[in-house]
């Protein structure tokens, strides 16, 4: 139910503001993309936690590439 509820929002930010700014995602697949696969196959408490902490990596400093969920 929360995995569901958290998919949603993943689904509404690649729906809204993420169709209008310009792609400026680091990792293929993009964070969002990342965020549904692990919350699909983990469920919300360890796809919540992988989502959470590719979130945190994707900064200036962080690593780039292919990136996908384990």
């Amino acid at each position: 139910m929360i995995a569901r509820l958290l998919i949603l929002i993943a689904r509404g930010w690649q729906l809204g503001p993420s169709a209008i700014l310009p792609p400026t995602c680091r990792y293929v697949p993009s964070c969002s993309a990342y965020a549904i696969t692990a919350l699909r196959r983990y469920g919300a408490l360890r796809g919540g936690w992988l989502a959470t902490r590719r979130i945190c990596r994707c900064h200036p400093f962080g690593g780039s590439g292919y990136d996908p969920v384990p």
